[in-house]
């Protein structure tokens, strides 16, 4: 099924430190875990990524570049071997300003990496203490001249709003800071509450709380914000230069199939849905035994992929095209009515205001 995959997201688990807020599956890195672990990713693109020729690739985790130098060559290395790469267009790897090096870099860019995502999240240090994050705004600054000095030109950074105590002040001189720099690519993030994570527990014992109108407030002001910098909003949470727009995100929006390798990793290819175990020592023994690390696998109806299609079409400002929308007419009307919901040349789109209650229509209308 790997055949029809145009679409690659490698998960590396490991993180420096976990931060409080995240609920992506993530390791602490340590002696004797990374090695496998490569071996293992190397291993499950052998056994089951044939016929995998994507188009955009994307490593994320944690934090790739927590791997070593050797780590790193010798996994793209052996992703090379085993998978066409041949026309990739955009491949991307995430990183955190702490874990930049200019002989990493370096590598990256000799194996063919031509974007990085870089977890910027604040520029104020109590902020960045209180997200449990290990660099500073001065690392920031230097791992970006450190990559742009090995030719990359297609950085994206990272912020979040919605921070616990994090003033409209501190948010726009945060977007200042990062626009200063010339990404040119920026995603704004508005902070959740995920299950699982420390913030979650803090949030169900008061002491930090959801605030929706402060967060329209920060969203509102980031839009605009940008919009003067010379960023367009191209889906809710993202916004590029001309032409800069991440391929591969876009292609998750547009309902395209994709495959995962790594612990946790989700695959969806046609009618099949399936998530690698979330446990790093799991994942490398299924591997070492050279079976499917799978830990939940479902078949997906035809209307399941179509909502999702709208779903997530609509988070994007080019919206989505009529014909989805058919059989949802009376609940269309009523969004066009309360001014959630505007066509948009031969397309239909959020309005503005929709963009603000984006989960909640995207909930309904599916």
């Amino acid at each position: 099924m790997a055949r029809t995959a145009r679409h690659l997201y490698i998960h590396i688990p490991f993180c420096l430190q976990i931060c409080p807020y995240c609920s992506f599956y993530k390791d602490i890195a340590g002696p004797g875990k990374a090695d496998p672990l490569v071996d293992a990713v190397i291993r499950e693109a052998a056994l089951f990524g044939h016929g995998c020729a994507p188009r955009t690739v994307f490593i994320g985790g944690g934090t790739p570049t927590a791997l070593s130098v050797s780590q790193l060559e010798r996994l793209f290395k052996g992703l090379q071997r085993h998978l066409d790469l041949s026309s990739v267009d955009e491949f991307t790897m995430e990183m955190n300003p702490a874990t930049v090096t200019a002989r990493k870099a370096d590598l990256l860019r000799g194996c063919g990496i031509n974007r990085v995502s870089m977890g910027v999240q604040s520029w104020d240090p109590q902020l960045l203490k209180l997200l449990g994050r290990v660099h500073d705004a001065d690392q920031v600054r230097r791992s970006f001249s450190v990559l742009r000095a090995a030719g990359f030109d297609n950085l994206n950074l990272d912020l979040i709003y919605g921070i616990p105590g994090q003033t409209l002040e501190q948010w726009e001189d945060s977007i200042r800071q990062t626009a200063e720099l010339q990404p040119e690519h920026i995603s704004a993030y508005c902070l959740t509450y995920e299950e699982d994570t420390e913030f979650f527990e803090r949030m169900a014992r008061g002491e930090f709380r959801e605030d929706a109108e402060s967060d329209a407030g920060f969203f509102e002001r980031g839009v605009e914000m940008l919009s003067a910098a010379g960023y367009a909003q191209y889906e809710i949470s993202n916004y590029a230069r001309l032409g800069r727009e991440c391929r591969h995100n876009l292609a998750y929006w547009q309902g395209a199939d994709y495959l995962g390798l790594g612990p946790s990793a989700w695959s969806t290819i046609a009618e099949r849905r399936w998530q690698n175990v979330p446990d790093t020592a799991a994942y490398v023994r299924a591997m070492q035994a050279g079976v499917r690390p799978i830990r939940d696998e479902e078949i997906l109806p035809a209307a399941t992929r179509e909502a999702e299609k709208i779903a997530f079409g609509l988070r994007m400002n080019a919206g989505i095209e009529p014909a989805h929308l058919a059989t949802r007419r009376d609940l269309v009307a009523g969004l066009r009515e309360e001014g959630l919901l505007e066509d948009h040349g031969p397309r239909v789109r959020l309005t503005a205001r929709g963009r603000l209650l984006a989960d909640e229509i995207a909930a309904e209308l599916m």
